[in-house]
């Protein structure tokens, strides 16, 4: 396969996954008509960790062993997959899907700034702060304290604590789980099975309500469980395995913009100038807290001692005895950027 044709089938698996992760919110929004929030997450949960272990034992890999390794699944799991889902769900009662996807964006400034206050994120160069203080002043604009209205409600609240969760999940799987010999796949099935087995916990508290089971919901939820979970983990991996951390995380950049046009498409939903211009900078700021990276020259993975995003942070994970050549290794939840 030459240059250009590896270019372009990776131009479109990264459109497939923009089109897949970013649709999110969509179906999020959509299987809330008919199901309680807990209810979407324990749905969006169980049924990715069914396609995950059957895709894991269909490749001829075994579940993870191990007292150890299983509790940091389990701490894992629930930052990255139960706690994100059930505040995604929460906020999207009252914030808007594509508005939700913007504020997911801000993941990756909640990651250096975890960064820097766990002292892992070092050297911080200006560009890349100006970033951080630009992203985190995108979000003020979009979340606008100074109102009492429309995005000052807890939902935005709930959806930025799900981008800040996102961050605390990866610096913590990047240091217990990635490239500690268990392949991707057998950590991301186990990932989603703890993580339904959480949720199932809180079932009785926020999941007994009753349901509407009609075929829109149904859709949404298999379309988000299957499609929107367990596939977009696959495509991630397969992205940076074959290209790279940095084209993989091209994917967080274009996420806003497609769950803020299926929003306005499907949706109906309004955008205001102040929630637009509010987008705009945050892109702006994440692009800038890129920048180390993309100069760095090390094809996106970033340097030691800086906490990765969520597209970047398994790049290295990959034991070469434990996976196949080609890269066929899911995602473990990212994520929602997550996703």
């Amino acid at each position: 396969m030459n240059s250009d044709t590896r270019s372009l089938w990776g131009g479109l698996r990264v459109a497939v996954l923009a089109l897949l992760w970013g649709s999110t919110f969509l179906w999020i929004e959509l299987a809330l008509r008919g199901l309680s929030p807990l209810q979407v997450t324990f749905a969006r949960c169980a049924l990715g960790a069914l396609v995950l272990v059957v895709a894991c034992y269909a490749t001829g890999h075994r579940m993870p062993r191990g007292v150890t390794v299983w509790r940091h699944i389990a701490v894992a799991a629930f930052f990255c997959n139960a706690l994100p889902f059930a505040l995604f769900s929460l906020g999207q009662q009252t914030v808007d899907s594509g508005l939700a996807g913007v504020l997911n964006a801000t993941t990756p400034l909640w990651s250096i700034a975890l960064g820097l206050a766990l002292g892992s994120e070092r050297g911080l160069r200006p560009v890349r702060l100006a970033g951080l203080l630009l992203g985190f002043t995108g979000t003020i604009v979009i979340f606008a304290p100074w109102q009492t209205t429309g995005a000052t409600g807890w939902g935005a609240l709930a959806i930025l604590g799900a981008a800040a969760s996102y961050a605390v999940a990866f610096t913590y799987m990047g240091r217990t789980l990635v490239r500690k010999g268990t392949p991707t796949i057998s950590l991301s099935a186990a990932q989603l099975v703890a993580a339904s087995g959480l949720t199932a916990l809180a079932v009785p508290v926020g999941g007994l309500e009753p349901i509407d089971v009609g075929p829109a919901v149904v859709t949404a939820a298999v379309v988000l469980s299957v499609f929107c979970t367990a596939i977009t983990f696959h495509l991630t991996y397969r992205i940076i395995n074959d290209e790279g951390a940095t084209n993989a995380a091209v994917v967080g950049y274009l996420l806003p913009v497609v769950s803020v046009l299926l929003g306005a498409v499907v949706l109906g939903e309004n955008l205001s100038v102040r929630v637009v211009l509010g987008m705009v900078v945050v892109l702006v700021g994440v692009g800038l807290t890129r920048r180390k990276a993309a100069a760095s020259g090390d094809g996106g993975r970033g340097e030691p001692g800086t906490v990765q995003p969520a597209s970047e942070a398994p790049a290295t994970e990959k034991p070469a005895s434990a996976e196949p050549a080609r890269g066929d290794t899911p995602r473990r939840t990212l994520l929602e950027n997550a996703r």
